[in-house]
């Protein structure tokens, strides 16, 4: 970052440290007025002028000018991310200053969201509604997120400008690793149930609406992580004595709802070298959770069903919204 008295900006270097580019946020004249409309004078000699301003060095340092851009340092988010067949993610949907790194970050966090729930409505495989989960869990994340970044740039960059109804800086690996989603495709009815945006992802709750918390599991002897297993449709994951869930789940797949299943522990399809499987989810000897093709947690059980087949049904119909009516995603493909 660069602060000082005429200039505010930052650096990025190339490894080499011979190349790299100057995002310029302000000037200010002498008298301390500021200009934030730098790019409307972008000539080689007033961006190479700049670039010595922001390195400290005299006029006779050699700098090269390669090209230009212009760009405003910006915190918005949609007031929609969703309007009948339209979706909005990335700069579309939401845009922030770039202290914190977020911006691509989050961009690929709403296609990721989105992608598996349009390829599931489009295939037939789920019922339309499931779209309508997509804005309730990535626009409260995307605003969070704009707030984070913005706070960044006040008190990493520009602290005149007002820092009043700032929110506290959260930590980064949360932000970017630790959403905590609800809606319609996510059954969590435990008692308790976080009602934070974000948690830590160092220490992993395997509550429905968070990202399966990393375990290195053993397939064939081959180490894999839990975050290897999610696919094309869901994954249930069952604990060493969970066989009702697993033969229920087989049950399911063969009459073409779209479930893989794997019983992790000694014997079993996965085993667990460390031990912490079940643990580090929630999960008893004979519970079970449930995936989406997102690595999102869905669904979970404790422990076991006096009717596995029957809940896990009703736990896959609640999830991809079957027997609703026709998606105009579908009709219209």
């Amino acid at each position: 970052y660069v602060n000082q008295p005429g200039l505010l900006a930052f650096f990025r270097f190339s490894i080499t440290g011979d190349a790299g580019f100057l995002a310029v946020f302000a000037t200010f004249d002498k008298d301390g007025t500021r200009d934030s409309r730098v790019g409307e004078d972008l000539s080689p000699e007033r961006s190479a002028a700049l670039v010595r301003a922001a390195l400290g060095v005299g006029s006779d340092f050699p700098v090269a000018i390669d090209d230009m851009q212009r760009w405003s340092a910006t915190a918005a988010t949609a007031t929609a991310f969703r309007h009948g067949r339209v979706f909005l993610a990335g700069d579309a949907a939401h845009l922030m200053p770039p202290t914190g790194g977020f911006g691509g970050n989050t961009g690929i966090a709403d296609a990721h969201n989105l992608a598996w729930k349009l390829a599931m409505v489009l295939k037939g495989t789920a019922g339309p509604a499931l779209l309508d989960s997509y804005q309730p869990e990535r626009q409260p994340q995307c605003e969070l997120i704009v707030e984070q970044a913005y706070a960044r740039y006040v008190k990493r960059v520009d602290a005149s400008l007002p820092a009043s109804d700032l929110p506290p800086l959260l930590d980064d690996a949360s932000i970017e690793l630790g959403s905590v989603y609800r809606s319609e495709a996510i059954m969590n009815e435990e008692q308790g149930a976080a009602a934070a945006l974000l948690e830590d992802p160092r220490q992993p709750s395997g509550l429905p609406g968070t990202r399966v918390p990393h375990v290195t599991l053993l397939r064939n002897g081959v180490a894999i992580s839990t975050h290897d297993l999610p696919g094309h449709g869901f994954v249930l994951l069952a604990a060493v004595e969970g066989r009702d869930w697993i033969a229920a789940a087989s049950a399911l797949s063969a009459a073409g709802i779209p479930l893989t299943a794997y019983r992790i522990g000694a014997g079993a399809d996965l085993s667990d070298p460390d031990g912490v499987f079940e643990k580090s989810v929630g999960i008893a000897a004979a519970g079970a959770l449930l995936l989406r093709p997102d690595g999102v947690i869905a669904w979970r059980s404790a422990g076991a069903s006096t009717d596995a087949r029957a809940m896990l049904d009703e736990v896959m119909r609640r999830l991809t919204f079957r027997g609703g009516p026709r998606s105009e995603f579908q009709s219209k493909r």
